[in-house]
C-alpha cells in the first residue's frame, strides 16, 4: 500500500481516502463518490479495529461482509481496497498510541473510555500507510471527525479532513453498520432519535433559545419511546469544543446517544439559530 501510494504521488496524482470498518452502506458509498469527484485515485480501507472496542463491547459481533463489501466497491468504482490483517497493523511488541486529549473525553468518550485513543491510533497509522491528500468522514460520527481533525492539525499532518453530510434512511434514521443489530421492532423505535433532533432543531430555528427547554424536549421525546433503554446524553453542544452550551449562539450541535435493546446508537444535527 505504501509503495502504491508513493507511486501515485510521484506521478502527481491526488489520493482520496475513505477509512471504514466494512459492512458498507450508502453512507460509505457517498464518501467514496465525493472522493472520486475530488481526487485522481480513491483508496478505501476495511479494518475492524480492535483497539477502539472496550472489553464488554461488540468487537466479535461487529458485522462483517467482505464479499458484499467488495461487490459494492467494484460497483462504486473505488480504485484500491486496503484490507490488512490485525497482525500486520498491530504486530507483536506494538506499544505506541496516539491520543487527542480534551475532545476525546467528552460525549462518547465519557461512556467508552479508551475508544478515541484506539480511533486516533489506527487513523494515524492508516494516514502514514495510505498517505492521502484528502480523507473523508461522515458527520454522523461528529465527535470522531472532530477528534481526527484536531489530531491532524496538532501533528501538522499533510491531509485535508473532509466531513460529509449524514446519509439517512427513508424514515430519517442515520445509516449505520450497527443498525443491522436492531430487530424489526427496535428498528422502528430508533426513528425517535431523528424525530427528537428535528423537533429540537425546529425549536431553536423558531427563536426558542432557552437551552433547558430544548434539552427538556429532547429527553422527554426520547423517554416516550419504551424501547429506549438508556439515554447516555441528549443535549446542546458547542460544535468546536463539544462542551454543553448555556446559550444558543450562531450554530450549535444537537447530539444524542441512546441504547435501544443492546444496541448503542449515536446521532447529531448542526443547527443555525
Amino acid at each position: 500500500m505504501q509503495d502504491t501510494s508513493r507511486g501515485q504521488l510521484l506521478h502527481g496524482r491526488s489520493i482520496g481516502f475513505v477509512p471504514t470498518m466494512g459492512a458498507l452502506h450508502e453512507g460509505h458509498l457517498s464518501l467514496i463518490k465525493r472522493s472520486k469527484d475530488e481526487n485522481d485515485i480513491t483508496v478505501v480501507s476495511i479494518f475492524v479495529n480492535p483497539l477502539q472496542f472496550g472489553q464488554s463491547e461488540d468487537f466479535q459481533q461487529y458485522p462483517r461482509d467482505t464479499d458484499g463489501d467488495i461487490a459494492k466497491l467494484r460497483k462504486a468504482e473505488a480504485d484500491i481496497l486496503f484490507m490488512p490483517d490485525a497482525s500486520q497493523v498491530y504486530p507483536n511488541g506494538f506499544v505506541t498510541h496516539v491520543e487527542a486529549g480534551g475532545l476525546s473525553e467528552k460525549l462518547c468518550g465519557a461512556f467508552r473510555p479508551g475508544h478515541f485513543k484506539g480511533v486516533t491510533t489506527i487513523v494515524m497509522k492508516l494516514f502514514n500507510i495510505v498517505r492521502p491528500t484528502r480523507a473523508y468522514f461522515g458527520q454522523k460520527d461528529f465527535q470522531q471527525a472532530a477528534v481526527i481533525k484536531k489530531m491532524a492539525k496538532d501533528l501538522d499532518m499533510p491531509v485535508d479532513i473532509v466531513v460529509c453530510p449524514t446519509i439517512r434512511e427513508h424514515d430519517g434514521l442515520a445509516m449505520s453498520s450497527r443498525n443491522l443489530y436492531l430487530n424489526e421492532e427496535e428498528r422502528k423505535a430508533a426513528t425517535v432519535i431523528y424525530k427528537c433532533l428535528t423537533q429540537a432543531g425546529e425549536m431553536i430555528k423558531s427563536g426558542i433559545i432557552n437551552i433547558e427547554r430544548v434539552k427538556g424536549l429532547m429527553k422527554e421525546k426520547l423517554s416516550e419511546e419504551p424501547l429506549v433503554r438508556e439515554i447516555q446524553y441528549a443535549s446542546v453542544y458547542n460544535p468546536e469544543t463539544l462542551d454543553e452550551v448555556d446559550a444558543v449562539e450562531k450554530e450549535v450541535l444537537l447530539a444524542v446517544a441512546v441504547k435501544i435493546g443492546s444496541t448503542r446508537l449515536i446521532e447529531n444535527m448542526l443547527v443555525k439559530a
